[in-house]
């Protein structure tokens, strides 16, 4: 039996200690001896803010979306622009259009003032978001968290991954599978629409050229959102946009869903059992809904010695 020096040794144990680094897991009680206390601030500061405006909660949540979506769940999305690369925010989906980024910044502050360089952008925008949901009426779930904020953010990766609204049922099911969601993920997570508004830009085709459109809503939303010209909002949920329910789903079996993408979750295949399923049973919705956001919380986040823990949401350190 061959045995090792005591370098040997001390090299073996430092690169099987920093393996383990890189393949840390998430957890739920990740800051509970760090930094106690931090869930609870961070609903506070939410809380406050959907108070003064309800519909920031949509906003954060989109946030959410739109980082995990492009190269994992980083916090890459709330980086400013530097002279070295073009970010996220002025890719066409997310230009003059993502919002919500001053709360992030108001608990970011917060939470250095209490736990210094401990707590990442990262997690701070995924709690947020869950209690975005949760606060305007949704579910509540267990965010697992450690992840560390990315150096850097892609314009055109942004632009690349993330669906457009006039997108196809079987490209959603391409896009999300590439982040190893499932369908039923990606219908239960196009529940978010039961929130939030869109512009017109992104609902004309659909209530001008789509033949799966209710007609008396097509012509309601054409009063506000001409042919040409014009780029005003729309609640994505007209019933109650700013409660967090299943009415997004009822809208699409009754053909009022207002982006072309909504309704194509309807579309006359095996998925729509979901659709209709969610329409009727809201608590199944919220059940599939948290799970998917667990899932969808978990791509390529950073970990361990990756990325950093930035001091500002807006700048790496």
């Amino acid at each position: 039996m061959a045995f090792l020096s005591k370098s040997s040794l001390a090299l073996l144990l430092f690169l099987l200690a920093a393996s383990a680094v890189r393949g840390q897991r998430l957890s739920h009680k990740f800051y509970s001896r760090s930094c106690p206390g931090l869930q609870p601030l961070i609903r506070d500061i939410v809380q406050q803010a959907l108070r003064d405006d309800p519909t920031l909660g949509a906003s954060i949540l989109r946030l959410f979306f739109h980082d995990c979506f492009v190269n994992g769940c980083d916090a890459s999305v709330l980086l400013d622009d530097t002279p070295f690369f073009v970010g996220e925010k002025n890719a066409p989906p997310n230009m003059n259009s993502l919002r919500g980024f001053q709360v992030i910044d108001v608990i970011k502050e917060r939470v250095e003032s209490r736990c210094r360089a401990t707590v990442s952008c990262a997690d701070i925008l995924a709690l947020a978001a869950r209690d975005s949901v949760a606060l305007l009426g949704g579910p509540y779930w267990a965010v697992y968290l450690g992840r560390r904020d990315a150096r850097t953010a892609s314009r055109q990766a942004a632009t690349l991954n993330l669906p457009p609204p006039g997108e196809s049922f079987t490209n959603l099911v391409s896009s999300f599978a590439a982040k190893g969601l499932g369908t039923r993920d990606m219908i239960a997570l196009s529940g978010a629409h039961t929130i939030g508004q869109a512009r017109c830009s992104s609902f004309r085709p659909r209530i001008y050229g789509d033949s799966n459109v209710d007609p008396s809503f097509a012509s309601i939303r054409r009063q506000t959102c001409p042919p040409l010209g014009g780029n005003n909002l729309a609640s994505l949920d007209v019933q109650s946009p700013t409660v967090f329910d299943n009415k997004y789903y009822q809208n699409l079996v009754a053909r009022r869903g207002l982006l072309h993408s909504d309704q194509e979750l309807l579309n006359g295949g095996s998925f729509d059992f979901f659709v209709r399923s969610y329409s009727l049973n809201q608590t199944a919705f919220f059940n599939d809904f948290s799970s998917a956001m667990i899932r969808m919380g978990n791509i390529r986040p950073l970990t361990g010695s990756n990325g950093e823990v930035r001091l500002n949401c807006r700048k790496w350190n």
